[in-house]
């Protein structure tokens, strides 16, 4: 991957936490929010939380970057009752994983043949997938683009090169799953560790590229 593409937008050292870690996992996440990379990673830094994370992929196929990848801040938020749920101690998923956000409205709702996102936003019928299957009660989802999930492709089999995880697709990835509360290596939305999130969505094109990596 050629890494002077990434678009540097570094949040303030007070936004995230500046130690180096050892990297077992990628979440895959999307921002329910703006289209645009950039503006994403700068609306974080007016918060005061350290949520953030490391990669922010914007629809037009832009890779921003908040802070290193060896790096770490909150973007998981798994609480110690959902280890304890599952028979597992606890462990700092976030410190030991990178997290990648791509910019995307995420469900969306059909009224009178428009689809509106939970802000009640318009988003036009080409951007929009339908999933022959409700996913978390809801069939129609914002669409992940084209040069979205190119570049979510190039930014995985970069990370999996650099800390060594295995991006060997599984199915279980949609859903709360031990694997990942485990601290497993490999690759998995926050669906894996949050029953509460539906990101990302399990949109056909993005499967068929988790499967060919």
């Amino acid at each position: 991957m050629d890494t002077t593409k990434i678009i540097q937008e570094r949040l303030p050292s007070s936004q995230y936490i500046a130690e180096d870690t050892s990297k077992n996992q990628i979440y895959l996440h999307h921002t329910a929010g703006n289209k645009n990379a950039v503006a994403t990673i700068k609306g974080w830094a007016n918060n005061k939380e350290r949520v953030a994370t490391a990669f922010v992929i914007g629809y037009d196929g832009t890779i921003a970057q908040a802070f290193s990848s060896r790096e770490w801040a909150w973007h998981l938020g798994v609480k110690d009752s959902v280890f304890k749920g599952q028979g597992l101690p606890y462990k700092n998923l976030d410190k030991y994983s990178v997290g990648i956000e791509i910019t995307n409205w995420a469900y969306l709702v059909e009224k009178g043949g428009k689809y509106y996102n939970y802000v009640g936003g318009v988003v036009d019928a080409s951007e929009v997938t339908e999933l022959d299957t409700p996913f978390k009660k809801h069939k129609f989802w914002h669409k992940y683009s084209d040069k979205q999930i190119a570049a979510t492709k190039e930014l995985l089999v970069y990370l999996g090169s650099t800390y060594g995880i295995p991006l060997k697709y599984s199915e279980d990835i949609f859903s709360l799953n031990n694997r990942a509360l485990k601290g497993e290596k490999g690759v998995f939305t926050h669906n894996s560790v949050r029953i509460d999130k539906s990101d990302v969505y399990p949109c056909p094109r993005l499967i068929n590229m988790l499967k060919g990596l």
